[in-house]
């Protein structure tokens, strides 16, 4: 069985790094490919096979991410009492929601004009771990209730119409679905991750963590693979019946390879039931996969792992400044003379001025290998240190 070192577990920081690794592909698209910004890649009818899947792969980090917070959340609250585990996801929770507002917004949008606010994946976990150092003190049998029923029934709930000029309609964009909240003419929150949605994947994740303080390797692998096999089954159930679970149903399309990517063509925006599914489903067997891995052979992927918020803010500052960088570059516009207010270009990008996705995937693999070195001396740094503060990045 393994065993707990300061609460890491190796499959569970081999996920995440390889999880770390591909979302970096996703952010590295948004700043360098053309087409970014203009039209969605998962678009069929203006979308190519290679571009799809360079957006679909992707697709597995967000939720991946959010599960895994969850269940490091069990595993470091079994060295703790309850009140302890509830007061540092309070904290954690308002950290991240404050590096959500400040230092990503800056290093995604470089300007503190606050004109336009996207509330993405720091915001979302931020808040899913507020709320779940309520549910902490809550019995793990009906957090595991919660969590399946959130997750299995949060599409329905999200049939109701709330209108824009409704009063709760700002409460319901942010918990419950995708949408602009203006504050001034001039200053507008762009909601991309509803909490509701996204605290059935994470409190199913903390349920997750059971797993791996109370049963032996061979037990959870088990769980692990029949779960995964499960969610599997059921995602190609319900994806082909075509009823529910999702807001875009898939439709055959000009040729056999375009309708299989309209089957696997489900919503983020706000997360459905198929595509929780369709994500959690293979991590789950990967999860179970790397109960064997041999570390050594995977200590590239387990160093982002160990390190992911560092990595994160990180990875989206490099990817930012070489893309201005190679914007400046290509078209002679000098560094003064670019208007970084959102309205006027995407980080003092313009929108449409990329590069081919061959390019992407070059800038995509140099960002990564930058980043191993640094992320290995942090990750050493936090081993061979005891301040509190590291826990927090």
């Amino acid at each position: 069985m393994q065993t707990l070192n300061s609460y890491r577990i190796s499959s569970i920081d081999l996920l995440r790094g390889i999880i770390m690794v591909i979302m970096a592909l996703d952010h590295t698209r948004d700043f360098f490919h053309s087409e970014a910004l203009i039209s969605d890649p998962t678009a069929l009818d203006k979308t190519t096979v290679s571009l799809f899947f360079t957006r679909w792969i992707t697709h597995f980090c967000a939720p991946g991410f959010v599960f895994l917070a969850g269940t490091s959340a069990f595993i470091s609250g079994a060295s703790k009492t309850k009140y302890a585990l509830s007061k540092f996801l309070l904290t954690r929770g308002a950290w991240l929601i404050l590096l959500e507002l400040v230092v990503l917004r800056a290093f995604y949008l470089f300007n503190f004009y606050y004109d336009v606010t996207f509330l993405t994946v720091l915001w979302v976990i931020g808040w899913c771990m507020i709320f779940l150092a309520g549910l902490v003190f809550v019995p793990l049998k009906w957090n595991v209730v919660i969590a399946l029923c959130i997750i299995l029934f949060h599409d329905a709930l999200g049939l109701i119409p709330i209108e824009p000029n409704q009063f709760i309609y700002a409460p319901w964009v942010i918990l419950m679905r995708t949408g602009f909240l203006p504050i001034t003419p001039d200053h507008t929150f762009i909601i991309s991750y509803p909490i509701i949605p996204w605290l059935g994947i994470m409190l199913l994740g903390y349920c997750a963590g059971k797993l791996y303080t109370d049963y032996d390797v061979h037990t959870r692998k088990r769980w692990l693979i029949w779960s995964g096999t499960i969610t599997i089954v059921l995602f190609i159930i319900l994806r082909f019946l075509n009823i529910y679970g999702d807001p875009a149903p898939w439709q055959p399309q000009a040729s056999s390879t375009f309708t299989v990517l309209s089957f696997f063509n489900t919503t983020k925006y706000p997360v459905s039931l198929l595509f929780t599914l369709m994500s959690l489903g293979p991590l789950l067997l990967l999860l179970a996969a790397l109960e064997n891995a041999k570390t050594t052979r995977l200590a590239f992927f387990k160093t982002y792992g160990q390190v992911p918020l560092f990595y994160f803010l990180l990875h989206f500052l490099l990817i930012h400044l070489v893309a201005l960088v190679a914007f400046i570059i290509k078209t002679g516009t000098p560094l003064y003379e670019i208007d970084f207010h959102f309205a006027k270009s995407f980080g003092g990008i313009t929108p449409g001025l990329g590069h081919s996705l061959g390019w992407t995937y070059l800038v995509w693999i140099c960002i990564v290998l930058v980043l191993y070195p640094v992320c290995r001396w942090y990750g050493r740094y936090k081993q061979t240190h005891n301040y509190s503060w590291l826990r927090y990045v």
